[in-house]
């Protein structure tokens, strides 16, 4: 048993508007004529698309796989044939379409296998696998991956906490899931408690919800878990925040950039622990939840529809007045307008409510900031709405941040209570939007910067290595042509040869010394005949010799 309730700053009491849609249970909602299944069901990530078009599916078929930590499975809701993947409306404030997969139903609703998943004998990390592949998120309308909220963060989870609150006006398909499904919604919440390792598990819910409240307490009585608490806590909006919810229940607070599980604290929405339940016990991916329709409506209620359900589809079951003049995805403090009905009902749709003249009059016009500081006063988040209204006009950027713009939860008190009627929460999105989008710019400009550089620096080294291997090719030429002339400049033989020729010249020459100073011998007694032929022939020899003389030169 909780000792006491906590409260947080600031918040309205607006009129609920809860009794026109929470007395009728939920309505299976009929199959559509198509279906048309966004790849990003979230902002944070895109599924891969695994279909082709033409190609039969069948009910729970996977048909778009996870990218990334943030991103989770898609399935197909019924069986049928895809039809095309293209761009469609999806509800976004900008109203821009996204890659979105159609689908033609068969009609047959032909199911996979389908299998428990036995999460008592499989580890944590398995089961969070298993319900990533599941395509399980939190249904409270932001559509956190449930797989990545339970994990076991830095110091473990200590409380568990299921926020049935449902705070905005007119949405009510928390509560009649609370009272029709208390027994798997508490089931689902004791599978996350082995997963996380919680010792307990906190149920918040609003105290103009009664019966909801008895319900899940008669469910947490017959399970007979003294570790579940059933706690009503004050009506007041957005009492139903994550962090306004941590807040009144433990007394917790979570700054901006940090999660409940910093703290050993995490929470999820009653839906989310019902569509856990489903995809354990019954091996059931989420392809359907639970919406409200309301407002200017003749019947309005809830109704489990199929996720892709065009919202014009879903219309004729709780028939708007004919005055309708606008729709809203989600509820008048935080929706965004619908700017097409062909726009599909995703896991994050809880409400589509209609609008009409008398039932939200068109906003008066806009008037300047008299500063008042009702807008401050009411801040669950404890900022100063005003300021940062000025710095998001005036697209100081800089100075918004300084003043928490990022703390925002975007939950519309400020505008609520505004006596000028300025719509602060748009320019809040605005002033959100442009930094994350300069940031994005900024990261991508670093990234070329980068890549730049270090191609500067790679071309720098290429050229350094070719400029050394230049120079190494020019000493190695220099030093072969220092070697080459030096070998030219080399005498034509050594001294030992020079030696050995002069002493041959030497010999030679005197070999011919002796030879000249010879006489024959048997000259003697020769007639004159014999002497003139010996002078003739010895006159021939000198001149032979005289004749030979230069050419024994040149090869000397």
């Amino acid at each position: 048993m909780i000792a006491k309730l906590f409260s947080f700053k600031g918040g309205v009491k607006p009129a609920s508007h809860k009794d026109e849609s929470a007395t009728a249970p939920i309505r299976v909602a009929s199959l559509p004529s198509r279906l048309i299944i966004p790849l990003r069901q979230s902002a944070r990530a895109m599924a891969r698309c695994l279909v082709q078009p033409g190609q039969a599916v069948l009910k729970g078929e996977v048909i778009a796989a996870a990218e990334g930590p943030m991103c989770t499975a898609v399935h197909a809701p019924t069986s049928g044939t895809v039809r095309a993947i293209e761009p469609q409306p999806v509800p976004h404030p900008s109203g821009l379409p996204a890659p979105s997969i159609v689908i033609d139903p068969d009609g047959l609703d032909r199911w996979i296998e389908r299998q428990p998943f036995d999460y008592l004998a499989a580890s944590a990390l398995q089961t969070r696998d298993y319900l990533r592949d599941c395509g399980v998120v939190g249904l409270g309308g932001a559509g956190f991956p449930s797989h990545v909220k339970l994990g076991p963060g830095e110091k473990g989870i200590e409380t568990l906490i299921l926020n049935g609150a449902e705070c905005e006006p007119w949405i009510t398909c928390d509560d009649r899931l609370m009272r029709e499904r208390a027994d798997m919604i508490l089931a689902g919440a004791a599978m996350m408690r082995h997963i996380t390792g919680a010792r307990r598990i906190l149920v918040g819910i609003e105290d103009n919800k009664p019966q909801a409240v008895a319900a899940m307490r008669d469910a947490a009585r017959g399970l007979g878990d003294s570790a579940i608490e059933v706690i009503a806590v004050p009506t007041r909006y957005p009492a139903g925040g994550e962090k306004q919810l941590i807040r009144v229940l433990t007394g917790i607070e979570i700054p901006y950039g940090k999660l409940g599980t910093h703290f050993g604290v995490q929470c999820f929405n009653v839906g989310s622990a019902h569509a856990i339940y489903r995809a354990i016990a019954h091996g059931e991916p989420l392809i359907s939840r639970v919406l409200t329709l309301s407002g200017n409506m003749a019947h309005p209620g809830n109704f489990e529809a199929l996720i892709g359900t065009p919202i014009r589809d879903l219309l004729p079951l709780a028939e708007p007045r004919t005055d309708t003049d606008r729709y809203l995805t989600g509820g008048p403090m935080m929706g965004v307008g619908l700017q097409s009905l062909d726009t599909p009902v995703t896991k994050g749709t809880n409400c589509i409510l209609a609008g009409s003249p008398a039932l939200f009059p068109p906003p008066p016009p806009e008037m300047p900031c008299i500063r008042c500081g009702e807008c401050a006063k009411v801040c669950p988040a404890e900022l100063q709405p005003f300021e940062l209204y000025w710095f998001s006009r005036a697209k100081i950027f800089g100075k918004a941040q300084e003043y928490s713009l990022f703390d925002c939860i975007e939950c519309g008190c400020c505008s609520y209570v505004c006596p000028s009627r300025i719509p602060l929460v748009d320019y809040f999105r605005f002033a959100k939007g442009e930094i994350w989008a300069r940031e994005k710019e900024k990261a991508a400009a670093d990234l070329a910067r980068e890549r730049y550089e270090f191609r500067l620096a790679r071309e720098e080294r290429e050229k350094a290595e070719k400029a050394a291997k230049l120079a190494a090719k020019t000493a190695a030429g220099r030093e072969k042509a220092a070697a080459a002339i030096a070998v030219a400049e080399k005498p034509a033989t050594s001294p030992e040869e020079d030696a050995k020729k002069a002493l041959i010249a030497a010999a030679l020459e005197r070999a011919r010394a002796q030879k000249e100073q010879a006489h024959p011998e048997n000259i003697t007694d020769l007639t004159p005949e014999q002497q003139a032929e010996i002078a003739a022939i010895e006159g021939r020899r000198a001149e032979i010799r005289e004749m030979a003389k230069p050419h024994l030169r040149q090869d000397d």
